[in-house]
């Protein structure tokens, strides 16, 4: 990004060519939707002036309820241009957390897609993505040009919630200038003229990992090709259909991509320079894996949170290659520190910069919980190596005592997965009377496997530390996800209490977790 920008919702460079290609839309496979820069522009401005007709406060909040498309964006920047806040909503979530959003932020209207409506339109005004008719978004949004509302220097743009495996979802309201900043310090060195960047969207745009992505798409004047939820076939032919040159995505997106060999075998994957995955823990097994399907590509893992942003962690200043489990080295060493750890080189990360919270939404003790003169608190625990890159160990919510032990799931999952025939696995704790808590694991095997439980548990206490082990173990064909693309680690607690109290661990199962 070149140009100087104050709205989050004007992004594009408008001294490049209008007529480069912005958005793919593979909504309906057999008739893509593509919009050109200048398209984008007019709509985005269509969108704000629209809203600016409704009556609504300034700093107004308005959800977006959809499936990725090529509408969603276009909502999601006009919003922000009129001075709205954009509210990009988990559509995954229960009604009962949907109701709670629109109640807590106060929504004002809602972009919604067809099968969206009836959630929404009850409660709030709703404009219709897929509605034909006059009170449709196609026959409402006439493209217009727009000049963006100048924010102020603390103006919030957007408001994404998040929450943990429990407890109500908490609104993060994010700053216009907070998430340039952002974007400016993670931008790309520019294509070279002809060279227009090519990114792959299949993550959920109410996710901070897919939202930035596309936003750092629209900031470089690139070429954004959208699927409206991941889907393993679909997505590795996009890949080589698109010749997609660059893409960030969640790591267990990338497990199911591997799973199967077949799936990218043979095809044309040449256009790919890099895949950035982060949002997720990784393990060398499949970095390797990945790194072995894709083998001229450059495969890095990064950190982010929704409250920090993604702008923490970057190359060696010295030019040392990242570790392949490393999130990187600090981009500015007085901005991330550890805290609360067993030495100087383990322990919490806390974070400062631009693009941090100012607070939660309506939760000022919990914002005071994770804030401290504008520190942020993340609860990941990390550990430094000697030439200072960043390795993520684990949640300090996720730690567990075992006899006495803290014990990591993921430390235990990168055991597990060093196994050749271990695709990929999730560890999660179960109550013991003697020991506190106890590991236990679904794993899911390499095609074709005949691993069996006391083979992997000989494994982990012949690798690792013998209180790390799994006294549990359930095979099964995948594990479940929650709406972000990581993997449901609740559903699985709740599920080996299941099997603990029933006794079928080892039952043969075929069904996924």
């Amino acid at each position: 990004m070149t140009h100087p920008l104050k709205n989050l919702g004007d992004l594009a460079d408008p001294r490049l060519p209008a007529n480069l290609p912005a958005i793919d839309d593979l909504r309906l496979p057999d008739a893509p939707l593509r919009l050109t820069h200048g398209d984008a522009d007019r709509l985005a401005g269509g969108v704000a002036a629209w809203l600016s007709t409704r009556g609504l406060e300034p700093g107004a909040r308005v959800a977006i309820a959809a499936l990725n498309r090529a509408e969603y964006l276009i909502a999601y920047f006009g919003i922000m241009r009129a001075g709205f806040v954009a509210v990009p909503i988990n559509i995954k979530q229960s009604q009962e957390n949907i109701d709670y959003v629109l109640r807590d932020a106060a929504i004002a209207l809602a972009f919604v897609d067809g099968p969206r409506r009836a959630a929404f339109e009850a409660t709030v005004p709703v404009l219709d993505f897929d509605d034909t008719g006059p009170q449709g978004f196609a026959a409402q949004i006439a493209p217009a040009r727009f000049t963006a509302v100048t924010p102020a220097p603390h103006d919030i743009a957007q408001m994404l919630y998040t929450s943990g495996s429990t407890g109500k979802p908490k609104g993060v309201p994010l700053t216009h200038a907070g998430q340039l900043w952002a974007l400016t310090t993670t931008a790309s060195p520019a294509a070279a003229a002809g060279n227009q960047a090519r990114y792959l969207l299949a993550q959920p745009l109410f996710h901070m990992n897919g939202l930035f992505m596309a936003k750092r798409a629209f900031a470089s004047n690139s070429l954004l090709v959208i699927q409206p939820a991941f889907d393993a076939a679909a997505y590795a032919d996009a890949l080589e259909r698109h010749r997609i040159t660059v893409l960030t995505a969640v790591p267990t997106m990338f497990a199911r991509l591997v799973k199967d060999p077949a799936l990218l075998q043979g095809r044309d994957l040449s256009a790919l320079e890099r895949v950035m995955l982060g949002s997720a823990p990784m393990t060398v097994a499949l970095y390797e894996r990945i790194q072995q399907a894709l083998p001229q590509v450059r495969i890095t893992h990064g950190y982010g949170t929704t409250e920090a942003g993604p702008a923490v962690f970057g190359p060696h200043p010295g030019g040392l290659p990242t570790p392949p489990l490393a999130v990187g080295y600090p981009l500015d060493q007085n901005q991330v520190r550890l805290a609360g750890g067993t030495g100087p080189d383990e322990g919490v990360l806390l974070m400062k910069n631009p693009a941090v919270l100012g607070g939660y939404h309506n939760l000022p003790e919990k914002s005071a919980q994770v804030l401290s003169d504008g520190w942020y608190y993340s609860g990941d625990v990390m550990r430094r190596d000697s030439d200072g890159f960043y390795y993520f160990v684990g949640r300090a919510d996720d730690m567990f005592v075992c006899s006495g032990e803290n014990i990591y799931p993921v430390e235990v999952e990168k055991l597990l997965e060093s196994h050749p025939d271990v695709r990929q696995s999730c560890v999660v704790p179960l109550p013991d009377e003697e020991r506190g808590n106890i590991p236990v694991a679904f794993v899911v095997r390499r095609a074709g496997s005949t691993l069996d439980a006391e083979s992997l548990k000989r494994h982990a206490l012949a690798h690792g530390p013998a209180y790390q082990h799994p006294r549990r173990i359930r095979f099964v064909d995948d594990l479940p996800w929650a709406g972000t693309n990581k993997v449901d680690r609740n559903a699985l607690l709740l599920q080996a209490r299941k099997l603990e109290a029933r006794q079928e661990w080892h039952q043969p199962e075929k069904e996924a977790a």
